[in-house]
């Protein structure tokens, strides 16, 4: 006897071909139009560095010589990061989007925010960066370079389909930082594993971001030759000889490893602690936590003799001088950096708005070289190893945090590679466990199967 089918038993609709996507026409349209939108993105993004880099320049140099000051009062950073502190804090509270990522929360890729939310994430990031909070550019880049490709394609073909807005979304964040972490394919990575992609959608995705990316590196490179500001791009030029690993070696990378497991989860959970305090009270707590950061940047000022720069801004442009200049650093001056710099760097993660990763990067590079004061252990190994730790403590992204740690090194991150693998793995693995656990899913009630 035949039964003929109802609407409830028909069966369900096959999946999409992942390969097949790519085998078809409207796959060369989306990498077509990857292509175009990465120029004005990538466009955008410099752009938005520069402002940033002028910005600094402008508060902490030509203002103070302007009132008259010989040089930047080691106080300086206390009114002005208050003022910062304001900015953000009006930003957050008036604007749509609350000025974007929370940095405290790590990098989490969350989709491509609206064109409501635009401005106040550039407002946000541009008040925090400009003037002086220890967080980095990143962020707020991925935001907007995913926001302005959607808002471009909407505004042209308002019936797009969600699956190529998103993709489209992700190229155009690929642009936005093709070189800021010294490759395209640096920046890549760190964007497909902060997503979670994997399998063969991974190469659907993958596709058209590196087009992005490698249209974005060729804008950035001939935007920074004609305007004669470079490419903000990570960038370290005098790495000295590292040894090749031994026992003593491995020994260290596990002592690193504890180390930056053990101060990345406490710089962690202390933004993690703060952020809905300051949320509660949020103008009059953004300024009070931007002058504690000028507290911090004044105590190693002077504490060291050094420049208070070292703790702040994200450290990005600050870990080349930090490697080719160590020597300048005694073991005291440099846990005492790290001290102030940690402090600072979990303030603005709680406060301010911005990206988590050369702060992490800066903080690792100056417990490294701290330990390398110690017998058994060369400068370049601590560096890369401390750098990869507190990365993967941070971000919790393993194979980004080697890559970051190694690529950078050049022929001399190779030689360390199984050093700074040791170290992420350990750091990886004991900020997991200090990590608070996640709050149990409430269970749903019983009833009828």
């Amino acid at each position: 006897m035949s039964v003929s089918a109802t609407p409830a038993e028909s069966p369900p609709a096959a999946p999409m071909d992942p390969l097949a996507l790519i085998r078809s026409r409207r796959y060369v349209v989306l990498l077509v139009m990857t292509a175009l939108l990465g120029i004005p993105i990538s466009a955008v993004a410099f752009g938005f560095l520069a402002l940033v880099s002028e910005l600094q320049s402008l508060t902490y140099t030509d203002l103070p010589r302007g009132l008259g000051f010989d040089g930047t009062p080691s106080w300086w950073p206390i009114p002005l990061l208050t003022l910062a502190g304001l900015l953000v804090a009006l930003t957050i509270r008036y604007l749509p989007g609350e000025g974007g990522h929370k940095p405290a929360e790590g990098l989490v890729a969350k989709g491509a925010p609206s064109a409501a939310e635009l401005p106040g994430i550039a407002l946000a990031a541009v008040a925090s960066l400009g003037m002086g909070v220890v967080l980095g550019p990143e962020a707020p880049l991925i935001a907007l370079g995913g926001g302005l490709a959607v808002y471009a394609v909407r505004s042209v073909k308002r019936d797009i389909q969600p699956n190529a807005s998103a993709v489209l979304g992700a190229a155009g964040s690929f642009a936005a930082v093709s070189t800021l972490l010294g490759s395209p394919l640096l920046g890549a990575f760190l964007l497909m594993e902060a997503a979670g992609l994997g399998g063969v959608m991974m190469g659907v995705v993958l596709v058209p971001g590196l087009l992005a990316a490698g249209v974005g590196a060729l804008i950035f490179t001939g935007l920074g030759s004609w305007t004669g500001l470079g490419t903000y791009s990570l960038v370290l030029d005098h790495v000295p000889h590292a040894d090749r690993p031994d026992i003593a070696g491995f020994g260290w990378a596990l002592a690193v490893g504890v180390a930056a497991a053990l101060l990345g989860t406490g710089i962690r959970r202390a933004a993690l602690f703060l952020q809905p305090r300051v949320e509660r009270r949020r103008v009059a707590a953004t300024a009070l936590a931007g002058a504690l950061v000028g507290v911090a940047a004044l105590v190693y000022a002077e504490g060291t003799g050094k420049a208070a720069s070292d703790v702040l801004y994200s450290g990005q442009s600050a870990l080349g001088p930090l490697l080719a200049g160590q020597s300048g650093y005694t073991a005291a001056a440099l846990v005492v950096l790290v001290v102030c710099k940690a402090v600072a760097y979990s303030l603005s993660l709680s406060s301010f708005r911005g990206g988590p990763v050369f702060p992490s990067m800066f903080v690792g590079a100056a417990v490294g070289l701290a330990m390398s004061h110690l017998p058994g252990l060369d400068v370049t190994s601590g560096f890369a190893m401390g750098v990869g730790a507190m990365c993967v403590a941070m971000l919790k992204l393993p194979m980004t945090a080697v890559l970051l740690a190694t690529l950078l090194l050049g022929t001399q991150g190779l030689t360390v590679m199984p050093l700074v693998i040791v170290a992420v793995v350990v750091s990886y693995v004991l900020s997991q466990r200090l990590a608070p656990a996640a709050a149990p899913a409430s269970l749903p009630a019983t009833g009828a199967p």
